[in-house]
């Protein structure tokens, strides 16, 4: 099973293909709510994923609650002691926080289009 990732309006969806169905699905991710979409192709896959996000925000609308977006700005992360040391030793030695050297760190590493996108 490959997996992929799509984003639509701050969220994102799993892409995954069901060979025995024949058949590509997701869900959205980072949301406390189950929300699902699939589609036969790529294309129909992308609108079903543009759709239940559409979906998902009315929902929230109408029951005037906030949705749980995936992108709130904080995430815990495990990492062995080591590592976590050398971490704070290294930011220390740079002048920074922790916070702002995972945060660089991070940056030289990801998607440019996506980092840049908002």
């Amino acid at each position: 099973m490959t997996q992929n990732i799509l984003a639509y309006k701050e969220f994102i969806g799993s892409v995954n293909f069901s060979d025995s169905d024949e058949c590509f699905f997701g869900k959205i991710e980072g949301i406390n709510d189950l929300v699902t979409f699939e589609g036969s192709s790529v294309k129909e896959l992308k609108k079903a994923f543009h759709q239940s996000v559409d979906d998902y925000l009315a929902l929230c609308k109408e029951a005037g609650s906030e949705p749980y977006k995936s992108v709130k700005g904080s995430f815990n992360v495990r990492i062995e002691p080591k590592l976590h040391y050398s971490a704070i030793y290294t930011a220390l030695k740079k002048g920074m926080s922790l916070n702002q050297f995972v945060s660089e760190a991070i940056k030289k590493n990801v998607d440019e289009k996506i980092l840049n996108h908002s």
